[in-house]
């Protein structure tokens, strides 16, 4: 596993775009008073050694070495030995609704990118428990198996968009039925099925299949995204125009919050229902029921040593800074006089 020992550092990488622009005003402010000195033409002449792509090369070698620099600053480390470690907490599998009417706005900026927000959020409150993620809308699929790797999830997270699952719906049912063969076998009372979704169109299995989940020890939260008002789905052409989808008849779909379902399976599934809105997620609510869940003892690997490997980016860094040394901004007269093209002109 590799991580940065202080990722903080890496915050510097912002310096590297600042050296740029300093180069380049350096290079205009040199341009202007060599004009103003004198004629362009005649100063070419008396600086005949004088390179134009050099300082370039300088510029690319010097950002790059600092850029190595910073990268060993944050403490890059590979772990090297897996224990194994046992703690309390919870699994949670997330099931995310992707379908086509999670791109509605009345939840800005979509509710799908709220509602990933809010899963990015509470992954960072996490600290003991695993978790899983489902993505869902005709069809559910698992996008991530059961695990402690909180920056798995996250990365994850950062690639779910309504193209990985060409069947539009939502399979509430499928996703719950799913989530529960997706927790580790255990006869703990600690595990949780939260649905992210506006619950619209949605399959008629879902409240049994919730009401399942409770009989195996499973509850089942639900988090409403969306209006009760609803709002237009956004579709976007080739050009990035955006227009709304119509029905059959060329009528402007809208998409509302199925709010009465969602508490119907929160119900069955011995969970709670929660509607997020433009204030709130329904986080902070959805966190304090998790918490009041009995914690279990889980095993799970861990990396216990690290190996440090700044010293491979800061050696070539300080290399690339000696290479840099060597490179002047005039011509080298030996090699100038080289003309590859034509020494193969005459060999032939």
């Amino acid at each position: 596993m590799f991580q940065f020992a202080k990722p903080e550092f890496l915050y510097l990488l912002a310096l590297l775009p600042a050296v740029g622009i300093v180069f380049l005003f350096g290079r205009r402010a040199r341009k202007k008073a060599l004009q103003a000195f004198g004629d362009s033409k005649l100063i070419a002449a008396l600086m005949p050694d004088a390179s134009k792509s050099r300082p370039w090369v300088k510029l690319v070698v010097v950002e790059t070495a600092l850029m190595l620099a910073i990268i060993a600053l944050a403490g890059p480390q590979f772990g090297t030995k897996l224990r194994e470690s046992k703690r309390e907490g919870i699994e949670m599998v997330i099931a995310l609704d992707i379908s086509n009417s999670m791109l509605a706005e009345d939840i800005v900026p979509s509710r799908l990118e709220n509602a990933k927000r809010a899963i990015s959020k509470l992954v960072d409150r996490l600290q003991n428990d695993k978790i899983a993620l489902i993505v869902f809308a005709g069809d559910a699929y698992v996008q991530l198996p059961m695990t402690t790797d909180y920056t798995a999830a996250k990365m994850f997270l950062s690639t779910i968009n309504p193209s990985l699952i060409s069947n539009q719906g939502t399979a509430i049912g499928s996703a719950i039925e799913l989530a529960m063969k997706s927790f580790t076998p255990s006869d703990e009372n600690n595990k949780a099925i939260v649905i992210i979704t506006d619950g619209e169109n949605h399959e008629e299995n879902a409240v049994e299949m919730a009401q399942a989940a409770d009989d195996a020890g499973i509850k089942v939260y639900t988090i409403g995204m969306g209006l009760p008002k609803g709002a237009p789905i956004p579709v976007y052409n080739n050009y990035g125009q955006k227009d709304y989808r119509t029905d059959k008849q060329g009528n402007v779909v809208i998409s509302k919050l199925d709010e009465v379902m969602l508490s119907k399976i929160a119900s069955a599934g011995g969970g709670k229902s929660i509607r997020a809105n433009n204030t709130k997620t329904g986080l902070n609510a959805l966190f304090d029921e998790l918490k009041q869940l009995d914690k279990a003892e889980m095993e799970a690997k861990v990396y216990s040593e690290y190996e440090e490997q700044y010293q491979y980016f800061l050696g070539f860094a300080l290399l690339l800074l000696f290479v840099e040394f060597f490179i002047l901004f005039r011509k080298n007269r030996k090699l100038s006089g080289i003309n590859l093209f034509k020494d193969n002109l005459l060999a032939k």
